[in-house]
C-alpha cells in the first residue's frame, strides 16, 4: 500500500494522495466517524500544497467517502446504504439485511384514507376508494436514513391496520400473510432538497439533498398493488443498476428530461 507520495509518478499528486486516503479507509485503519487530519498537518505529512490537499479531500467528499462539518472538521463517512434499483424487487428491508445491518421503522401513521388522484392513477382505483395509508421515519442502525409514504388498495390487505411493522418486511408481511403476489415494478429517483419538516425527520440541514424514490409494484395479473414514495438522505444513500444491453427497437427511453 502507497504511504507517501511518489514524485517520480506520472499521477497527480493529489490523486496519489486521494488513493492513500481511500486506502486508510478501506484497510479499516480509518474507521466510520474517524476525525482525518486537518488540512494544515495533511500538507506537512505528505510534503504537498493546501491546492493538493484540498482537491484530493473535495474528490473523497464529492464520493461521499469522508464529510465536511463547518466548525468540527473532516469525518470518515459511514458506508451507504446501496439499494438495488431495477433488476430485483426488493424493499430496503431487504437491502438492508444484505449488508449485516439492522431496520428499524418508527410507524408514524397506519390509516384507512381515500385515494387521492394521484394514488388512485398509481394503483388503478377511482378517486376516494379506500387504501391503507403508512408513513415510516426508517433508521438503520439506529441512525434516520428514509421517509417513506407507502399506499396500498384496502381490499388486498384489510388486517394490515393491526399489524406492527417496527421490525417487519412489508413486501414479506403481504405476500406471507395476505397471499399478495409481487411479480414486477416500476421504479424511478430524481434528486431535491430536504424542505423544514422533511430535514429534521431525517437529522439532516434544511436544503440539504435528498434523492426521492418513486415505486409502484404489480402483480401476476399486471394490477397494482402497492406504491410508495420514499425521501432518502442523499448522504447515506446510493442506488445500484445492472444494465442489459437491448436491440435497438426494444430500448426505452431510460431518462427523461423535465422543464
Amino acid at each position: 500500500m502507497q504511504t507517501g507520495i511518489d514524485r517520480s509518478s506520472p499521477l497527480p499528486f493529489y490523486h496519489q494522495l486521494k488513493q492513500i486516503l481511500l486506502a486508510e479507509i478501506q484497510g479499516h485503519e480509518l474507521e466510520p466517524g474517524t476525525r482525518l487530519p486537518g488540512d494544515h498537518e495533511l500538507c506537512q505529512r505528505y510534503e504537498v500544497s493546501r491546492t493538493v490537499v484540498r482537491q484530493a479531500l473535495s474528490e473523497l467528499e464529492s464520493e461521499g467517502v469522508i464529510e465536511r462539518i463547518k466548525g468540527r472538521g473532516t469525518f470518515v463517512s459511514p458506508p451507504r446504504t446501496a439499494e438495488g434499483l431495477v433488476q430485483s424487487l426488493t424493499g430496503l428491508y431487504e437491502d438492508v439485511a444484505l449488508r449485516g445491518s439492522t431496520l428499524r421503522s418508527d410507524v408514524r401513521r397506519l390509516e384507512l384514507v381515500p385515494a387521492d388522484t394521484q394514488v388512485a392513477a398509481e394503483l388503478h382505483l377511482d378517486p376516494g376508494q379506500p387504501v391503507i395509508l403508512i408513513e415510516r421515519l426508517r433508521f438503520v442502525d439506529e441512525e434516520p436514513w428514509v421517509l417513506t409514504v407507502t399506499h396500498v388498495p384496502e381490499r388486498l390487505a384489510p388486517g394490515l391496520l393491526d399489524e406492527d411493522l417496527t421490525h417487519r418486511s412489508l413486501y414479506a408481511l403481504l405476500e406471507g400473510e395476505y397471499g399478495v403476489r409481487l411479480a414486477r415494478g416500476h421504479r424511478s429517483v430524481e434528486a431535491t432538497t430536504a424542505g423544514p419538516a422533511l430535514a429534521r425527520h431525517l437529522g439532516i440541514a434544511e436544503g440539504a439533498a435528498v434523492l426521492a424514490l418513486r415505486s409502484t409494484s404489480f402483480g401476476p395479473d399486471g394490477s397494482p398493488v402497492e406504491s410508495f414514495v420514499a425521501y432518502h438522505r442523499g448522504d447515506r444513500s446510493r442506488f445500484e443498476v445492472d444494465l442489459v444491453r437491448r436491440p435497438r427497437a426494444a430500448a426505452h427511453p431510460l431518462m427523461i428530461v423535465t422543464g
